[in-house]
């Protein structure tokens, strides 16, 4: 019999593994990468700001993993994004203000993913006025304007940019004026946001690494918190009429395709936070908060639910990380069991979420031990852990994966 793991044992034995810098090591192209949420130092930094401000962790290695981030000069250019630059390292201070210090390095972060967010909106807005179709960099969650906005509305919610980037992204809905029949964020490339003759006709894309739920789940946070506009409304209300119509059900339950291409039958993805039921869940349940729907919140809540009963599903997943592991789902059925406002189903998480804990906890014992990074390894699985066996995060850490 397989020894039973304790999660909360063995959070704390990843956070060990990950206490020095120093693990950071070179990627294929020869640069530590710092500056990388996803695959670098301050992805890594995120979990101990996390365990510091909750009060599980040391506040000094903090310090040291925030120092070890921003330990090369910041990228403010073409290639800075929400997970990679100056964006990403504004996120990571936005997070570790409890902890006190870097002021004046955050107002300089802040400035300038303010320059660069004016510059893409500027760029977006453009695109739209020439009625041109929709680039994934533009607005997608990793690379485009749904991210930027997230840090945004998060940090700076009263911000004339915050207002900006809801109202671009309710410029989404507007119709093109072409004639193909497609809705305006219908994407002319293939899920790597380039040509590819695989799309010929392009797809629809439901994902929230690089769809429309992250869209959804920012319009619904944006509706919340001081955005709550017509337009906001009424686009929020244009996107979910269609994921609502590309919404299946089989013998599992409720599901959504992770992307949509015409004249092909719609396939289910494994339950991952990037394509998945883990992130387009979620997004509909904060859509259903947003819009007093709760038919829309049973349905994701209920989507959610059967994944984390059916261990065919959960099987599917590739490793532990948050992109397109369990530790995506863990994090995400964590937020949906918190937010849920029916008893029974609130129930039903509380009785599975240890259980897909334990499974995480069990994984890492045995492999991926030497892939110390946010989105596909140890940290990400670490911060997925402690959301499960400490509650609800102390910081908006996940806001950068729109499941808060």
């Amino acid at each position: 019999m397989t020894p039973t793991i304790n999660p909360a044992d063995q959070l704390v034995a990843v956070c060990d593994t990950l206490g020095d810098p120093a693990i950071v090591g070179p990627s294929p192209d020869g640069r530590t990468r710092p500056q990388s949420l996803a695959g670098g130092a301050l992805g890594i930094a995120l979990l101990h700001i996390e365990r510091a401000v909750s009060g599980h962790g040391d506040e000094a290695l903090a310090h040291r993993w925030i120092r070890a981030a921003a330990s090369e000069p910041v990228s403010i250019g073409r290639n800075s994004d929400p997970f990679h630059g100056a964006p990403a390292l504004a996120f990571m201070l936005h997070t570790a203000r409890p902890l006190g210090g870097y002021r004046r390095a955050y107002a300089d972060l802040t400035d300038a993913t303010m320059t660069l967010t004016r510059q893409r909106l500027a760029a977006a807005h453009d695109r739209i006025d020439r009625r041109g179709p929709l680039p994934m960099y533009e607005f997608d969650l990793v690379h485009g304007l749904t991210g930027l906005g997230l840090y945004l509305l998060h940090a700076h919610p009263d911000h004339p940019l915050s207002t900006g980037v809801v109202g671009y992204l309710t410029r989404l809905t507007e119709p093109l004026g072409d004639d193909t029949g497609l809705p305006p964020w219908w994407m002319p490339a293939g899920l790597a946001g380039t040509p590819d003759p695989k799309f010929p006709e392009g797809h629809g894309n439901l994902g929230a690494a690089h769809g429309i739920s992250a869209v959804i789940a920012l319009l619904a946070y944006a509706i919340g918190h001081g955005h709550n506009t017509p337009a906001a409304n009424d686009a929020l209300a244009a996107l979910t009429r269609w994921t609502d119509a590309h919404r299946q059900h089989d013998d599992v339950g409720v599901w959504w395709p992770a992307h949509v291409t015409p004249g092909t039958d719609p396939v289910r993805h494994r339950p991952s936070w990037c394509y998945g039921t883990a992130g387009t869940a979620r997004a509909q349940q904060l859509a259903g908060i947003a819009q007093n729907d709760p038919n829309r919140q049973r349905h994701a809540e209920e989507a959610m639910l059967a994944v984390l009963k059916d261990a065919t599903q959960r099987d599917r997943l590739d490793g532990i990380g948050l992109c397109h592991g369990r530790a995506g789902l863990l994090q995400s059925a964590c937020r949906m069991s918190a937010a849920s406002t029916d008893l029974s189903r609130a129930d039903q998480f509380a009785a599975l979420i240890p259980g897909l804990a334990g499974d995480l906890a069990s994984q890492l014992t045995a492999d991926e031990h030497d892939v110390p990074e946010l989105m596909n390894g140890t940290a990400g699985a670490a911060l997925a852990l402690h959301t499960a066996t400490v509650g609800t995060p102390a910081t908006s850490w996940d806001a950068f994966l729109a499941l808060n």
